[in-house]
């Protein structure tokens, strides 16, 4: 009877490991200090498809785990320097713009601001998978959740600037309805299906 013997693969270091997820912990926390449920935010008109406000936590708890595992696994994977500079730099501008979004949306009260800024947020995810896909394929794929969650997320940005023209531009804690021209727009209430 023959075996076959593989040797086994390269670990990633305790140290890499840690670092990435300390990263990780530091953009959910704060990415959430920056997001403020606020009497702005509950004046605003939501689209129909928006989920429920506490499902936001649990699927931002998924992605950042699944974010953690895509850049431990392409970091490990770059045998290059230089390759992990790039990757480094590239989950580092993407952090920046998960929070930046964060800020625009919820402490400035841009969504519009926000709604354009998302598609640099978007830009960046896709980007990291482009990059990391040759050295890491599988790092590259639990990146996916992240690409899909901030495109259904755009979407949801996008409505609320359609749906409250006036917030969407500058902050007026009164909501929509107290926008001059706006008072037919539905209540939040109204605006579900």
């Amino acid at each position: 009877m023959t075996t076959s013997f593989s040797p086994p693969a390269r670990q990633v270091p305790l140290k890499t490991k840690l670092t990435v997820i300390a990263a990780v912990v530091l953009v959910a926390m704060l990415g959430g200090m920056a997001t403020d449920i606020g009497s702005w935010y509950l004046s605003l008109v939501q689209p129909w498809w928006k989920p429920p406000d506490w499902a936001f936590a649990p699927a931002w708890t998924l992605i950042f785990a699944c974010t953690a595992v895509s850049a431990i696994g392409a970091w490990h994977a770059a045998s290059r320097e230089r390759e992990r500079f790039a990757i480094g730099i590239g989950f580092a501008m993407n952090a920046f713009l998960n929070i930046l979004w964060s800020v625009l949306f919820f402490k400035l009260q841009k969504p519009l601001w926000a709604a354009f800024e998302v598609f640099a947020l978007w830009a960046s995810i896709a980007w990291l998978m482009l990059r990391i896909r040759h050295i890491n394929p599988s790092a590259a794929r639990w990146l996916l959740p992240y690409l899909i969650w901030v495109s259904y997320a755009a979407s949801i940005n996008w409505g609320v600037v359609w749906l409250n023209p006036g917030d969407a531009t500058q902050a007026t804690p009164a909501g929509p309805a107290a926008s001059a021209g706006h008072d037919s727009l539905p209540t939040k209430s109204e605006s579900k299906p």
